[in-house]
């Protein structure tokens, strides 16, 4: 039996970093999802440097209903955060919630419609 789609939350999980602006984009990502699919619910997560840390998001999501949880590392590859850092992280926290399942997508860089929307970008003529 699957979980309903709106008993499915997404965590975007990035770096983080001190700038206030750099958060932006992640965030501009989570509204479009919400503004796409309105009862999904939807955190923002980063690793270090700015909040929620994943935990607190994933916690978050919990409290807003979700019943299964979608990762997306928000990252060009597969690097040591998404390969090392971010398993870790969703293994110590499903320890403390194994009724609660997340599916960890591979990092967005690496989906070929990404890597195809880049090249579309880098040879597009600016207005």
């Amino acid at each position: 039996m699957t979980t309903p789609l709106q008993c499915t939350g997404i965590v975007l999980f990035a770096h983080g970093s001190r700038d206030p602006l750099w958060r932006l984009p992640i965030e501009a990502i989570a509204a479009r999802i919400q503004a796409d699919e309105p009862g999904v619910p939807v955190a923002c997560a980063y690793l270090e440097l700015c909040e929620p840390d994943l935990p607190s998001a994933l916690n978050g999501l919990v409290s807003a209903g979700a019943q299964r949880i979608r990762v997306l590392p928000v990252f060009f590859g597969m690097g040591k955060h998404a390969r090392e850092d971010l398993p870790l992280l969703i293994e110590h926290w499903t320890a403390a919630h194994p009724l609660i399942p997340i599916d960890l997508l591979p990092p967005a860089g690496e989906h070929p419609a990404l890597t195809a929307l880049l090249a579309q970008l880098a040879n597009t003529t600016p207005p």
